[in-house]
């Protein structure tokens, strides 16, 4: 009897244990240092440590630095996810068309990018966007648009990442509105036209309903997704120019391991995960109240 309640516990533990040691123990620990002036010097010697409560939390509210990098982090959030998933959702819903040939072939080739490491990615998208020898300049130049220094002007360099981020990103996306697609019965849509709805109908009354779920999942996924923006600033502009693409959690890099202060950045990580998980779960209340 004892043997048969100890079972599950016996096979979970070597999870259960991971999760404690490489996830709640740093997490309670980053969060002991937030309330630290935790440096470089404290590495050595922990005495070197003080209690500052919420010092590096109040030096945040002052830190213009900060509130640059969290309103690009919104930007990021707010132009480049919606427009992530609207991309992804067109192009699963032309692949999931019986109309198109060589979808094999065109599936493989979005979910390339997703597969395709960032640097290798960096070092392509930076010739095009080179201001002299890129393509996308040659190419507005062919339609009588003078080209822009896509990632030395203050004002395009966001833009630029977005669209990198997009087409990285929007294969996964697809590959999940595509299952959500195929999954829809087909009795759905012969009822429909059966009833005379034509494609626009049939798209707003037979296919968004029955994606609800699988757009939920993919917002949540994007927003979580894209608040932790750091790889492409980081490889593309380091943040630049003019701190025009520093991101929040790139801000948290640069603090906790170009300068070594770790009780600060640590502070950054705790106040950027309080605002995703606010966003979570505003998502799920929205997506609550629409099933009731």
């Amino acid at each position: 009897m004892h043997k048969k309640i100890y079972t599950p516990y016996f096979f979970l533990a070597p999870a259960l244990g991971t999760l404690l040691i490489f996830f709640f123990l740093p997490v309670a620990a980053a969060f002991l240092m937030s309330f630290t002036d935790f440096d470089i010097y404290s590495l050595g010697n922990l005495q070197r440590a003080r209690f500052i409560l919420f010092g590096n939390y109040s030096q945040l509210l002052s830190d213009p630095l900060f509130w640059k990098a969290l309103a690009n982090t919104f930007y990021f959030v707010i132009v480049g996810g919606p427009l992530t998933i609207i991309v992804s959702l067109l192009a699963a819903i032309a692949l999931n068309s019986r109309l198109l040939y060589f979808r094999n072939w065109f599936r493989l080739a979005f979910f390339m990018p997703v597969v395709t490491t960032l640097v290798a990615v960096a070092v392509v998208w930076r010739y095009l966007y080179h201001p002299r020898f890129g393509i996308i300049n040659y190419l507005l130049s062919q339609i009588g648009i003078q080209g822009v220094d896509w990632l030395g002007d203050p004002h395009w360099a966001m833009p630029a990442l977005i669209l990198l981020a997009v087409w990285k990103n929007f294969g996964y996306h697809m590959m999940i509105f595509l299952a959500g697609l195929q999954a829809i019965p087909d009795y759905l849509y012969e009822a429909a036209r059966i009833d005379g709805a034509g494609w626009w109908r049939q798209f707003v009354h037979v296919t968004v309903p029955q994606l609800a779920p699988t757009t939920f999942f993919v917002t949540i996924m994007t927003i979580i997704g894209y608040f932790q923006f750091f790889a492409e600033p980081y490889v593309m502009t380091q943040g630049g120019p003019l701190n025009a693409t520093l991101s929040i959690v790139l801000y948290l890099y640069q603090q906790g391991f170009r300068w070594w202060r770790m009780g600060y950045a640590s502070a950054i990580a705790f106040i950027l995960f309080i605002i995703v998980f606010f966003f979570a779960m505003v998502q799920l209340s929205l997506r609550k109240r629409g099933e009731a």
